[in-house]
């Protein structure tokens, strides 16, 4: 063979060997900059999504203790996509209004927003957050540069907030597709827009009807979920009579309401009954947190406190929770956590599989404009769903009670936690507007939940 023969053949053999070890110069991507910003050190990461489903603004959180420099500051971070398309020079219009913290143009990929979360308070970041848009079962390389960056104006698209709304403390949290609302204790109402914005300021900084919110605006949409004694969009329950199974307890269903408020929706006094405390954990850009407390919670035959946490995620038409008993003392053997949501009045679309139940179908919406009246406006499609991970076993009950609830019986960890998604849409938002869009999203949503984005930290460069 020929010199020139036997070359061809080594860069081959080292070819094929890159092509296996995936150590391609190729994946070593040239450094970002943008506009004067060029850092000297960044971190390489590799996540990777596990399902075969093609994600679009997925959830990506790097805990902080699997983080190889954990004391940093939100400005010091850069999250770049060395794979995404860069931004170019903003113009002069843009640099008059936005000044000099705009973003300039950018070379080598393409900045991430992020949070750094303090999610127990102790002023130190807990978890790094941020999304990606990945094919089926894609690994991708993410860069975190580090070194000052003060540049980066981004819109929100999700807040949290706790404020005094119709003469009552309640929290409020939203994507700029759909939000909920706690109006009755800790069932949750929700409402539509009919684009993609935040509206919960306007509602509770001006106390608007969320049936009348349309009034001053039609795209900021309406209520879309009829609560009343039932559990609403979501809501928290005990099974604490294995012998009735279709029987549940509620914070706001006690024996001390019953004796002192029997005709109410309410819970009874504040220091006698079940009494509740809200906080703000996180608000935006991307995701938005509000913690609620339960406590002194008396069934009768328990007595029961507990820490709820409600997530939403920017351009999605979900949010998460996590609940953990911190006191859980029942009196009988047998008593299971559960959660649920009310069953559509007009239902002609249930689906219940494994950890997924889905409820929708027309329903009428009360007319703003003879609210005296109770006149009701139909409309075509309301959708909810609920979806508990698979780790938590849940067991599908349907309750009669409280105008009909479709719920589940949860097993939770070890230390009394267990987690479950809320998806809500309308036929007059800008997406998910029919059974069919909803039924796929939701269940698309559903093997996400129970298989997130992993990382894997590889490197520091520089």
């Amino acid at each position: 063979k020929s010199l020139k023969q036997m070359k061809t053949k080594h860069l081959l053999s080292l070819l094929l060997a890159g092509l296996c070890t995936g150590t391609l110069s190729a994946q070593n991507y040239p450094w970002y900059t943008q506009g004067d910003f060029a850092p000297q050190k960044r971190i390489e990461f590799k996540i990777t999504n596990p399902t075969n489903l093609e994600v679009k603004d997925a959830p990506v959180i790097i805990k902080r203790e699997g983080f190889p420099m954990p004391d940093l500051h939100e400005m010091m971070i850069t999250i770049v996509d060395p794979q995404g398309t860069p931004r170019p020079a903003p113009s002069d219009s843009v640099l008059n209004v936005q000044g000099g913290h705009q973003l300039r143009a950018e070379s080598n990929g393409r900045m991430l927003f992020h949070q750094l979360d303090d999610l127990d308070k102790d002023g130190i970041w807990d978890e790094l957050f941020f999304q990606v848009d990945l094919k089926p079962k894609e690994t991708r390389t993410i860069y975190i540069y580090l070194g000052e960056n003060i540049r980066g104006w981004n819109k929100h698209g999700t807040h949290a907030n706790i404020a005094s709304y119709c003469r009552h403390i309640m929290p409020f949290w939203e994507t700029g597709e759909v939000g909920w609302k706690i109006w009755f204790a800790n069932s949750v109402d929700a409402y539509g827009k009919r684009k993609p914005q935040l509206v919960s300021p306007v509602l509770y900084g001006e106390n608007v009807d969320g049936y009348g919110i349309a009034n001053i605006n039609h795209d900021y949409g309406s209520d879309i979920q009829e609560v009343a004694p039932s559990f609403g969009a979501s809501a928290i329950c005990l099974f604490e009579n294995p012998d009735k199974p279709d029987s549940i307890s509620m914070p706001r269903k006690t024996p001390t309401k019953q004796k002192l408020a029997p005709e109410s929706l309410w819970n009874a006094g504040q220091i006698s009954d079940t009494r509740y405390a809200y906080d703000v954990i996180v608000n935006g850009p991307l995701r938005s947190m509000i913690k609620i407390k339960g406590m002194n919670w008396n069934t009768g035959n328990g007595f029961y406190e507990y820490e709820q946490y409600y997530t939403a995620y920017a351009n999605q038409n979900y949010c998460r929770s996590k609940v953990h008993f911190n006191k859980f003392f029942p009196t009988r053997d047998g008593v299971l956590m559960g959660c649920g949501m009310r069953k559509k009045p007009q239902e002609d679309n249930f689906i219940q599989k494994g950890g997924i139940i889905i409820s929708s179908g027309p329903e009428e919406v009360r007319d703003p404009e003879k609210i005296d009246q109770r006149e009701n406006i139909v409309v075509d499609f309301i959708g909810g769903a609920i979806v508990v991970k698979d780790r938590y076993k849940p067991q599908y009950q349907y309750i009669p009670y409280y105008e009909g609830n479709h719920t589940f019986r949860v097993t939770p960890d070890e230390d009394n936690t267990f987690e479950y998604m809320v998806c809500t849409a309308w036929s007059e938002g800008t997406k998910l507007r029919n059974k069919t869009d909803f039924n796929k999203y939701v269940e698309e949503q559903a093997v996400q939940f129970n298989n997130p984005i992993t990382y894997k930290f590889v490197k520091i460069e520089g």
